[in-house]
């Protein structure tokens, strides 16, 4: 039986093109999917191939369960994968905890910067579940976006894509910080989200020592909605920086924290293809995937919520 169960979070994805209508059907609460979006998320999946974001997910999940194993042998934790939108599901990964005994649980959104509001569907689908297993203490790891490990982890990705830049490049390529693009109505009810996500590009800013004019940013993969989306995108910036005779970028996502399709698609592909249009090559960093400063930062969180549960267990 394992006394402390950790469950990492992700919305979720399709796999290939062939998942994309179960998967946006999911996305959309069950309403009707527009057939034209169908087809333009199948064009994107068709050109990455297949998202490796569960495999990922659930390899993170191995890693982490190694070292915690490492670190604290017969502790009696167990670490499992729950997705939002696909299998395998949050729900489903609560219910594995339960069926081994376990009676306390974390679950950890694999996004460092949390709002309630703005992440409400593992609010939803863990009150839900809580509902029904009141025997069971479960709670949903705060936001990590400053914890020191998170930010040596970035900082990391960030110095290993300068280094295998040429010198003259490394010394003065403009770094891009970038975002999830959100809806302006839903930012507005927590507005606190974005100043986490600005909190993240200055802390890791200063650890790498970066002038305030060497750096940005930006958000990126705007949603396919009527309403206002959060700017500016990183495509935006592009030709302010060729009018400026920059030809090299580099970007660095904030909350991506394994390849996926909003990476591969989104920022690989269509913001690479409209920079090399405008004149400009454009880098990014590896994404934290299997990178081992990156499971420390993981553990760290862990520790983090069980003394958080501990000390309200105590109260």
């Amino acid at each position: 039986m394992a006394q402390l169960g950790v469950v990492l979070a992700t919305f979720g994805s399709a796999v290939t093109a062939e998942d994309v209508p179960a998967y946006l059907a999911s996305v959309r609460g069950g309403r009707e999917v527009p057939g034209d979006l169908i087809e333009e998320f199948r064009r994107r999946y068709d050109l990455i191939g297949r998202s490796p974001l569960i495999d990922i997910t659930q390899a993170q999940c191995a890693a982490l369960q190694s070292l915690l194993d490492s670190e604290t042998p017969g502790d009696g934790t167990r670490v499992v994968a729950g997705m939002l939108h696909s299998q395998p599901s949050l729900t489903g990964a609560l219910e594995t905890l339960a069926a081994d005994g376990t009676r306390r649980i974390i679950v950890i959104a694999l996004a460092p910067q949390y709002s309630p509001i703005i992440l409400a569907g593992y609010e939803r689908t863990v009150a839900a579940w809580r509902d029904d297993h009141p025997q069971i203490d479960i709670r949903i790891a705060a936001a990590w976006h400053l914890m020191p490990d998170w930010i040596d982890a970035l900082a990391e990705r960030v110095e290993e894509a300068l280094a295998n830049l040429e010198p003259q490049v490394r010394s003065g390529i403009p770094i891009i910080f970038t975002a999830h693009s959100l809806p302006r109505p839903v930012v507005d009810r927590d507005p606190g989200y974005i100043t986490q996500l600005q909190d993240t590009a200055a802390a890791i800013a200063a650890r790498l020592d970066l002038s305030d004019d060497r750096w940005s940013f930006a958000y990126q993969s705007a949603g396919h909605t009527p309403e206002e989306w959060l700017t500016p995108d990183v495509k935006d910036l592009f030709p302010g920086f060729r009018s400026q005779g920059i030809t090299e970028i580099l970007v660095v996502p904030l909350q991506f924290l394994a390849d996926h399709l909003e990476i591969l698609y989104d920022i690989d592909i269509a913001a690479g293809e409209e920079a090399a249009e405008a004149g400009i090559t454009l880098h990014r960093i590896a994404l934290p995937n299997m990178q081992p400063a990156f499971i420390r930062a993981l553990a760290a969180v862990v520790e983090r919520e069980r003394n958080a549960c501990a000390v309200i267990g105590r109260s």
